[in-house]
């Protein structure tokens, strides 16, 4: 009788216990929620991006061509990215799809040669990786990154991220870190049905169309991009969200200046890349020298007024881009060399900034410093600055090619961290406060506003950062960043575009860039020297416990039953 009691017991607690996991994962189809462990919470999307993908009204797809026998580093960046797309699917109501492509997989050499040029003219930038095997070493392409389609539309991601100075494992990682603003960055510009609209002002010798023509390519997949000359009507600027300033070279009029004040006390967003000084390398090609002088824009005040100073002088710093320079000849046949050109200064981004964080090098030529003013009630952010070896020469600058060919004297280059690219932010006071007639001030169509909307302007003291190399006579436009002497990408677009989205993008979006995942390697070095003793650590020890275990358990035996 007492063992059919237990036998019940038993199957009550068991039919129970059914009872209760069916109910769990009934409740469990219905309410969706998830938790994540790690400390960095790398599984733990925000509410951004949350937002963004649970307001997809079509499907979202995304060929990704991470797929194929992968080195460790590599692997993990296809398992995260592919973590990263599952995650999002679950807050997107289905509407986003992937497919992960080996690209290599065809038999055919003509027809893997064929996708490859495929991928490469839609910008997919190509890694070569060094296989090694019994038989050798040998090389193989790999296109680390997506083709994102809606609709009618179609863009690139690059999910690699190169960076000047980084090792391989620090570079994977900071491409692992930025995956979700990367893909719900991308994803947000490709679904958005009213694009903000962003001008390339015109009419002060800005740069030529060719020259910026790779930004505005790249910008107008997400924004509408137009010239604007806003000393035409002071209703010019009026649909505009954005006006970019690309490296003005004449003076502006004080009706062109009252324009662009009063856009930004209207909430309008200002992205100013002006040089200090008049220089080019134009004026060094027939001679071993020039003379740098003041750049005079006429908008000193107006800057001042808002919190920033492009500097008149010239920065020169160690850690410079290297150009082609003539060393010496073999009978009468000019041998060149790579020589750094400080003038030319490679600026590795210290920030936290989500902006300029984890980005690669940025390429400059002849930078200004940029100071900050004290501005009541305006936030102001470095985002670039000099290595710690630099110096700064005030106009007018002799610049001469001859300091490429001696050694330089670092004592001095004694200034670090020089200010050259700020982020202002908060409701700006008008440059024509209290200074223009009544008749004006008063006028309805006018509007004038001496105080303004809280908005965004970034100052940065050199115009070519935002130019791509153009060979006018060959019909060739080289991409923006890229270095035609070391063929190098360096990060000037992704620091333009993180710069742009940041001025124009309310919905905080870009602050995903803050997000940390801690990079834990071994110090091989360490691994190497101690390898022995930590094998025989991990597995002595383990082996000595289950033996001590033993002898406890048998002489703890042999006194229970001697009893």
């Amino acid at each position: 009788m007492k063992k059919r009691n237990v036998k019940n017991q038993n199957l009550i607690r068991l039919a129970l216990l059914l009872v209760i996991l069916v109910l769990v994962n009934v409740i469990s189809s219905f309410l969706f929620t998830r938790i994540d462990l790690t400390e960095d919470k790398r599984y733990t999307l925000s509410n951004e991006t949350k937002t963004l993908l649970g307001d997809l009204e079509d499907v979202v797809f995304l060929k990704v061509y991470l797929e194929g026998e992968f080195p460790p580093g590599f692997r993990r960046l296809s398992n995260s990215t592919k973590e990263m797309l599952d995650e999002m699917r679950n807050y997107s109501n289905e509407n986003l799809e992937y497919e992960f492509i080996d690209p290599s997989e065809s038999e055919s050499e003509q027809q893997r040669n064929q996708l490859y040029q495929q991928l490469a003219e839609k910008g997919l930038q190509p890694t070569n990786l060094e296989e090694q095997s019994k038989e050798g070493s040998s090389q193989k392409i790999i296109f680390p990154g997506a083709i994102i389609s809606y609709r009618a539309k179609e863009s690139v991601l690059q999910l690699l991220k190169d960076k000047i100075g980084a090792n391989p494992e620090q570079m994977l990682n900071n491409s692992i870190q930025n995956l979700e603003f990367e893909l719900a960055n991308s994803i947000k510009k490709i679904t958005s049905l009213d694009p903000l609209t962003i001008g390339m002002h015109t009419g002060n010798g800005e740069l030529h169309p060719d020259n910026v023509a790779d930004i505005v390519r790249t910008l107008s997949e997400s924004y509408n991009v137009s010239p604007v000359a806003v000393d035409s009507s002071l209703k010019s600027l009026k649909n505009y969200d954005l006006l970019i300033l690309a490296k003005p070279t004449v003076p502006f009029s004080e009706k062109t200046k009252f324009i662009i004040d009063q856009f930004v006390m209207k909430g309008g967003r200002l992205l100013v890349l002006a040089d200090g000084m008049k220089i080019s390398m134009d004026s060094l090609q027939d001679q071993d020298y020039t003379v740098a002088i003041s750049n005079e824009l006429n908008l000193d005040d107006m800057l001042f007024k808002y919190g920033a100073r492009i500097n008149k002088n010239l920065l020169m710093d160690l850690m410079a881009a290297p150009i082609p320079i003539v060393t010496g000849y073999v009978g009468n046949q000019a041998q060149q060399s790579l020589l750094p050109w400080y003038y030319f200064p490679l600026i590795n981004p210290q920030s936290e900034h989500p902006i300029v964080k984890n980005l690669n090098a940025i390429r400059s030529e002849f930078i200004s410093t940029v100071d900050t003013i004290a501005v009541p009630g305006i936030k102001k952010s470095i985002l670039l600055s000099s290595s710690q070896y630099s110096r700064a020469i005030n106009a007018p600058a002799r610049v001469s090619l001859g300091i490429m060919r001696e050694d330089p004297d670092v004592s001095r280059y004694n200034k670090s961290y020089l200010p050259l690219a700020v982020l202002l932010e908060g409701e700006f006071q008008s440059l024509y406060k209290s200074r223009v007639p009544k008749a004006i001030s008063e006028d309805e169509e006018i509007n004038f506003r001496e105080s303004g909307d809280s908005t965004k302007i970034i100052v940065i003291g050199d115009g070519d950062m935002i130019s791509n190399y153009a060979n006018r006579e060959a019909g060739r436009m080289y991409p923006l960043g890229y270095d035609r002497f070391t063929r190098q990408f360096f990060g000037n677009k992704n620091f333009l575009l993180n710069a742009i989205d940041y001025l124009v993008d309310d919905s905080g979006l870009l602050s995903v860039r803050s997000k940390e995942i801690k990079l834990r390697l071994l110090d091989q070095t360490k691994v190497d020297a101690e390898r022995q003793k930590w094998q025989i650590i991990n597995i002595g020890i383990p082996l000595i416990i289950v033996i001590l275990f033993g002898i406890i358990r048998m002489i703890s035996r042999r006194r229970k039953f001697a009893k």
